[in-house]
């Protein structure tokens, strides 16, 4: 084994330590995974599912914003934006302004503020800024990075207007120099290009166009930042026509709360909403995962772990999709077989070339092997030995697969579209709650199934014959024979329901609330009882003829989900396209930062995988660095720590590292060195917030965090 050097410090820097035996050669993948040399193929579907995701999620977000956008371009593009206009009813010193509320799902703001910023330019007005809060923790960082983007955003494309770019970059950063700027590129920009008149056909004037500050993160924004800009601003209105859009995650009360009444009083501010984080998941849920023509798929406990994150966490879609990506680049990088795991054409093809070592993990999977058990005994024995069979029956069991997921989803949003509507939502009120439970269990089996069977079979006509239009129109989608089958049949349905005339649900023969003998008759609850249910058991007995087609309509439906919706790990070959390890998934997305900190401070072998850095529970490594020393030290002492016996213990440790006697002279000796590496550990510990200076004892310090990982 080679020497392995010690390190003085993790403060200084990450260590690597190369193993002296030789790795085969990989190829590198997506996000830094390691695909070995046969990987190719999995790399490449891989890749393909992950741009489909990543256009999918842009065209959903730029779907639902479409609207939001739009208004938000209305109120910049508003006729007689410029201040000698007398259609805008403003003051002069007002600046319009408007506020969009986003929601907190905070890491879906950068794609929408994207979109916006690609929608004002290329349709509105080439002149938008926008701001991080980060970024202006001062007033004059502010217009400075205002005039930074402007001046690279509003020139065009002419070389003479660069130089102006230039001379005006080395110029004072002021309002003054801005309002300088506008006007000799306003005036340059009167010989625009074609495109670019259709474009602004909504402005009568170049000079009148505005200056779009985007505040993304406003109640992140230091307060009097924001107000001495506004109040800059508003005084050259007349030179400078500004529009301003706040990005604001709460509620349009934070305005409130971040500017005076002497500071808001000068905009004229308009509140726009954006939709809601969870309509947006429903509508990549429907796109991404409900959707036969996407071949990855995910179990039941991984859209657990995925929504949940989403729930408890920070409502954020991005993060979502984030994370259906992580668990694609988990499945096609543990999974040899998922190279099957692609269109049903490529997949045959694939399954047709299989290698003698995928055959054989073919025959290890857990469906096949239960697909094998329900064969014959002589096609058992073809399946156990015969490499060619066995790809013949894998390329059948993918049309199967295939076909399972065609007539699953229709099926699954027709139950949906038929229980979301029933009081106290027995199945759920959002269908990736009902595909949970489809494909993780027998549905039938529930009690939640039984509700909601029950709830359908007092349904009225007119709703009855509601829910099954919507029914159809969705099968209307499905192109596989046995959905037209199923379409028809339902067809059928709604029209013998639409030519039943009106049936009372009453008889003649006594089916009323009270018959005239009861009604002068003194009964008991007893008595009263039997005969309510002995006239239920007459109505059951006799239906008329619209609970008799109710009831084969309901039976139908019931027959269709027995049939179509069984779990999907009782297809076979589902392990190709379904990913399931949810708890690698929620280890890697769902994190503990105190959890991970403490168990690399208390186990650095953990992370380092060094050699001498493992120790027995309750020692401490001389090897270990400087930090990890010193931390766990500190979880020897109470609550307040004396600095110097801190110390002592510290240089005990270092000098058994250096195998010196620690009760002679030289190896208890304070030098220079170890007193540094000691003071900058200590001050690591309480960056990371497990100490505290404390005004109890000067030469003491406290202690923060109690209790192990």
């Amino acid at each position: 084994m080679s020497e392995i050097p010690l390190t003085s410090s993790v403060s200084k820097g990450c260590f690597v330590f190369k193993s002296a035996s030789k790795k085969r050669k990989r190829h590198v993948g997506v996000g830094g995974y390691l695909l070995d040399d046969k990987g190719s193929d999995r790399f490449r579907i891989c890749q393909k599912l992950w741009e489909t995701v990543q256009m999918n999620t842009e065209v959903i977000q730029d779907q639902l914003n479409k609207k939001v956008l739009d208004s938000l371009a209305e109120f910049i593009k508003k006729p007689g934006r410029g201040c000698s206009s007398d259609v805008w009813r403003q003051r002069a010193s007002e600046i319009p302004t408007a506020a969009l509320m986003l929601g907190v799902n905070v890491p879906d703001h950068a794609m929408t503020f994207r979109s916006l910023c690609n929608l004002l330019q290329d349709s509105v007005t080439p002149f938008v800024v926008s701001v991080h809060a980060k970024e202006c923790a001062a007033v004059k960082l502010l217009i400075q990075k205002v005039l930074e983007q402007l001046m690279g955003r509003g020139v065009s494309e002419d070389e003479e207007q660069e130089d102006d770019t230039a001379s005006l970059q080395r110029t004072q950063c002021t309002i003054s120099a801005l309002c300088q700027w506008y006007k000799t590129v306003t005036k340059k920009c009167t010989q625009v290009s074609p495109r670019r008149k259709e474009n602004l056909k909504n402005s009568d004037l170049p000079q009148n166009l505005p200056i779009v500050v985007i505040f993304k993160d406003f109640e992140a924004f230091i307060s009097q930042v924001l107000q001495d800009f506004i109040l800059i601003c508003s005084r050259y209105t007349q030179e400078l026509p500004f529009v301003f859009i706040f990005g604001i995650a709460t509620s349009p009360s934070a305005i409130q709360h971040r500017l005076p009444h002497s500071v808001s009083s000068l905009l004229c501010i308009e509140v726009f909403h954006s939709l809601s984080c969870t309509p947006h998941l429903a509508s990549v849920f429907d796109k991404l995962i409900l959707n036969s023509q996407f071949p990855f798929k995910l179990s039941s406990r991984v859209i657990q772990v995925l929504v949940g994150i989403f729930l408890y966490h920070d409502f954020s879609v991005q993060n979502f999709v984030k994370g259906l990506q992580f668990s694609m680049l988990e499945h096609f990088n543990s999974q040899p077989l998922s190279v099957l795991c692609c269109q049903k054409q490529e997949a045959l093809l694939s399954a047709k070339t299989l290698s003698k070592q995928n055959v054989e993990r073919i025959r290890h999977l857990p469906s096949f092997m239960r697909y094998v058990e329900t064969r014959e005994p002589q096609e058992q024995v073809r399946l156990l030995t015969n490499d060619e069979h066995v790809k013949e029956v894998c390329q059948k069991l993918l049309k199967n697969l295939h076909k399972y997921h065609k007539n699953y989803y229709p099926i699954l949003q027709c139950l949906h579209s038929l229980t979301s509507s029933l009081p106290k939502f027995p199945l759920g009120k959002h269908i990736r709650e009902l595909h949970v439970s489809c494909i993780e269990k027998n549905l039938w089996e529930t009690e939640e199934y039984d509700s909601a069977l029950q709830l359908l079979r007092i349904l009225a006509k007119d709703e009855l014959v509601a829910a099954l239009r919507k029914c159809a129109e969705i099968l209307k989608s499905a192109c596989t024979k046995r959905m037209k089958n199923v379409l028809q049949q339902l067809e059928d349905f709604i029209g013998r329901l639409e030519a039943l005339e009106g049936v009372s649900s009453e008889d003649s023969s006594g089916n009323g609330i009270i018959s005239g003998k009861m009604e002068y008759q003194r009964t008991d609850l007893f008595q009263l009882q039997k005969t309510l249910l002995e006239k239920e058991s007459r109505r059951t007995k006799r239906m008329n003829p619209f609970e008799v087609l109710r009831s084969d309509v309901i039976e139908f439906i019931d027959s269709l989900v027995r049939e179509y919706l069984t779990p999907a790990e009782l297809q076979p070959l589902n392990e190709v396209c379904y990913y399931s390890n949810s708890g690698v998934l929620r280890q890697r997305l769902n994190v503990t930062p105190r959890t991970s900190i403490q168990t690399a401070l208390s186990h650095p072998f953990y992370y380092l995988q060094n050699e001498s850095l493992k120790t027995d529970t309750g020692t401490i490594s001389s090897a270990a660095p400087d930090l990890c020393i010193v931390y766990k030290l500190h979880l020897e002492c109470g609550r307040l720590i004396n600095l110097y016996d801190w110390l002592e213990a510290f240089v005990t440790v270092m000098s058994a590292a250096e195998d010196q006697d620690t009760n002679s002279e030289e190896g208890g000796k304070f030098d220079s060195l170890k007193h540094a590496r000691f003071i900058q550990a200590v001050s690591e510990m309480e960056f990371l917030g497990f100490v505290k200076s404390t005004k109890q004892k000067t030469d003491h310090v406290a202690r923060l965090t109690w209790g192990g990982c």
